[in-house]
């Protein structure tokens, strides 16, 4: 104390000075942050009881690391380094404005023609599987083993494996992932936090004739893949597709030309997840939660909760669940104006048991409340103070009544009642505090 106080000023002007200083933010350099932005969270772990990922010994990533690892990245191959082929070393890897995962490691951009090889070409693999001459056999050939061999080129790249006892955090307000696929596979123990993952962009699609019978376009990457994965907690992190929209994307086969998968995907027996102050946006398929209704090893496993989270522009999945005791509170829901495509928001599927209560939803006109759910073998949605449009409405009830002889009723009980979780808000605060609050750069 002495130290400081040597440097406090003893006439009027001088702590005029001095408080215009602090107003400034620069008390940083007497040795203090000069606000919450500047606070160092790569230590942070989850709090106590802050949803699934707090259970059995909680969630603390790679809060132990020593200094030796602790890495300011700020390219591909600093990354990739630090990340240190997935091992399970407590790890901090601060993540230093935008780093692209499509470049070499000399830190040149790489586009879809330098991954193309033994010939493949998109006209090519056009011509040769189009249903017309190809029919509904599954590719086969030429032009498929060449797209197989430039996917698995681009793969290289961008799939970056996330080992256990890791924590990924964004320094500052702007630390972007551009194109890269995280995959937190077997691992346990694992952070995320204040960084944006934008454009897991899939340069070799492949056609698949007998999708949803009508044959559709798959990709390969997730923008954040946990498989087998748990204690996983994932905040204020902003997942898009910003930079090459599916939307934008041509027509072929009668179908959109998806080059992306999922935003963030949940499955293989993976467990323990907690999603809070986070933003998924200018989507298709935002979330999985269970890859297939077959998959009955994820029982008693996929137990996810996801709170103060934003989806806006998202066509579906948010989320689609199968198996998974899932908490959903105080989520805001925002499907824009001008949205021709979306399709539902939460999905029930075989054996889910969603818990959803305190969620706020905003959409147009042509938009019914029953449209906010679809059921695939599902059985059981619990949900309360639902917020639609600014009005509480009473989504299973309606769901019911809208489906009543197309589809079997949904019964509210779904055996279980959440337990570990901060204070559920209402849904009308929930969605004021979360369009101000979630995302990357707003950790406060």
């Amino acid at each position: 104390m002495r130290g400081v106080r040597t440097l406090l000023p003893r006439t009027r002007r001088g702590r005029r000075v001095l408080q215009v200083a602090l107003a400034c933010g620069l008390l940083a350099a007497l040795g203090a942050p000069a606000n919450a932005e500047s606070r160092d969270i790569s230590r942070d772990t989850l709090p106590a009881n802050d949803g699934w990922a707090a259970a059995d010994g909680g969630t603390t990533g790679g809060s132990s690391a020593d200094d030796a690892h602790v890495f300011t990245v700020r390219n591909r191959a600093e990354l990739v380094r630090a990340l240190d082929g997935g091992s399970a070393t407590p790890k901090i890897i601060k993540v230093a404005g935008t780093i692209d995962a499509n470049t070499d490691d000399a830190g040149k951009r790489l586009d879809c023609d330098d991954y193309a090889i033994d010939g493949y070409g998109l006209k090519k693999y056009l011509a040769a599987y189009d249903p017309r001459t190809w029919g509904s056999a599954k590719p086969a050939g030429p032009q498929e083993e060449a797209r197989q061999a430039s996917a698995a080129k681009q793969a290289e790249r961008v799939e970056l494996a996330v080992g256990s006892n890791t924590t990924i955090v964004g320094l500052g307000d702007s630390a972007v992932l551009k194109g890269a696929s995280l995959q937190v596979r077997n691992a346990d123990n694992v952070i995320v936090r204040n960084l944006e993952l934008r454009d897991a962009y899939d340069c070799f699609p492949v056609w698949q004739p007998n999708t949803g019978g009508l044959g559709d376009w798959k990709t390969a990457y997730d923008t954040l893949w946990l498989r087998g994965a748990t204690h996983v907690w994932i905040d204020h992190v902003t997942a898009s597709d910003k930079g090459h929209p599916d939307e934008d994307e041509p027509t072929y086969f009668g179908r959109n030309y998806l080059r992306h998968d999922g935003l963030l995907d949940i499955t293989n027996a993976s467990d323990l997840v907690t999603v809070s102050w986070s933003r998924f946006a200018d989507h298709d398929k935002a979330m999985l939660i269970g890859n297939g209704d077959t998959a009955t090893g994820d029982r008693g496993k996929l137990r996810v909760t996801l709170h103060h989270n934003e989806f806006e522009s998202v066509v579906q999945r948010a989320p689609r669940v199968r198996f998974g005791q899932v908490h959903l509170y105080n989520n805001r829901y925002v499907v824009p104006a001008d949205a021709h495509d979306y399709r539902y928001s939460i999905g029930v599927s075989t054996e889910s048991a969603v818990h959803a209560e305190n969620n706020a939803f905003t959409t147009p006109g042509h938009i019914e409340v029953a449209d906010l759910v679809k059921s695939w073998n599902g059985t059981a949605l619990h949900q309360s103070g639902t917020l639609f449009n600014g009005f509480p409405v009473d989504l299973l009830a309606i769901y019911n009544a809208y489906n009543s002889g197309s589809e079997r009723d949904l019964t509210a009980d779904v055996g279980w009642t959440p337990a570990l979780h901060g204070t559920v808000d209402s849904a009308a605060k929930a969605d004021r505090d979360v369009a101000r609050g979630a995302g990357a750069g707003r950790i406060r």
